[in-house]
């Protein structure tokens, strides 16, 4: 027999909101939209509104934004909701008295093939990692973080030359598909869960900060490769520039690699006039895309139109 769903959506970014409008188009019985509190940004340090509510608001959906997922109010806001299942796609860990709260359970969807790269920047790890196939997968949710019962997966070839933020869109529309998937098993009383299998050589999807994602000149030049596209466009993977007496950050977006032999000093950079190459172990990284600090980003020729390189700049 078909159950009569009532879901709470947890959410925040972009990728949630693909999920959400694919329920919301479904005709499934919406009943909250959980997302986080409102931010101040940018210098006027006016509210920011998440990407999920922006939508929940177009569509007219009862929003919760708890700053407290604990606290007495928000717990009793959640009961008089009477949800029977929740889906959480890019939000926070839940407290298990959150979870636990609906009868047909709370599931989540993660955008990696688990159990590999549990945590909170699968996409990006795939790609720097040198991943030829990563995923989405949907799991009831427990205690530990991105480790409950499977329900479904499905893979996704991750292309040579593909960045995060290509990869991300094409996850974000699996995603959406599977969620759909997941939900009409549950409504149908069809789910056959697996549990997940932890081995020896599991890859972990760690938080993204400045330290991870500083380049290292040093490493293999295809580690080099991957790493940038793997933080392109966000955060952005950057290296010190010195340039003469001058040192700053910069980050690097769109790069290709040459492979050739040489006896160069690695970290230097060869300026030509429309190409700026970084001297790596195998070879070469070729500059198309950079961002000096407190500008856009730009492409290289415009850079090297108004800026001047010194003859023994490099890249640290």
């Amino acid at each position: 027999m078909s159950r009569d769903l009532r879901i709470i959506f947890m959410g925040t970014p972009d990728f949630a909101v693909s999920n959400l409008s694919a329920l919301v188009e479904a005709n499934y019985n919406i009943v909250g939209v959980i997302t986080a509190p409102d931010k101040p940004a940018g210098r006027g340090r006016k509210l920011n509104q998440s990407a999920v509510k922006t939508y929940a608001l177009q569509k007219g959906l009862h929003i919760l934004q708890p700053k407290n997922l604990k606290s007495d109010e928000f717990i009793s806001e959640l009961k008089q909701l009477n949800a029977n299942l929740q889906i959480v796609v890019a939000f926070r860990m839940l407290p298990k008295i959150v979870w636990q709260m609906p009868k047909y359970g709370t599931f989540n969807l993660h955008a990696s093939l688990l159990p590999n790269y549990r945590g909170a920047a699968p996409i990006n790890w795939a790609i720097i990692n040198g991943e030829t196939k990563t995923g989405v997968s949907t799991f009831f949710i427990d205690d530990k973080i991105d480790t409950g019962e499977m329900i479904l997966q499905e893979e996704v070839a991750i292309e040579t030359t593909q960045t995060v933020g290509e990869l991300h869109d094409v996850l974000m529309h699996k995603g959406s598909k599977l969620v759909l998937k997941t939900v009409a098993l549950i409504k149908n009383n069809d789910v056959i869960t697996t549990p997940q299998i932890d081995t020896k050589n599991l890859k972990t999807a760690y938080k993204l900060n400045k330290d991870n994602c500083k380049i290292d000149w040093t490493a293999s030049l295809n580690h080099i490769y991957n790493k940038i596209r793997g933080l392109n466009p966000y955060p952005a993977a950057w290296s010190y520039f010195i340039n003469g007496d001058d040192k700053f950050a910069v980050k690097l977006f769109d790069v290709d690699k040459i492979i050739e032999n040489h006896d160069l000093t690695v970290g230097d950079i060869i300026v030509t006039k429309n190409e700026l190459k970084v001297v790596t172990n195998e070879g070469y990284l070729l500059v198309k895309q950079i961002q000096l600090p407190g500008k856009r980003k730009m492409d290289v020729k415009s850079l090297l139109n108004g800026f001047l390189i010194h003859k023994k700049a490099k890249m640290l």
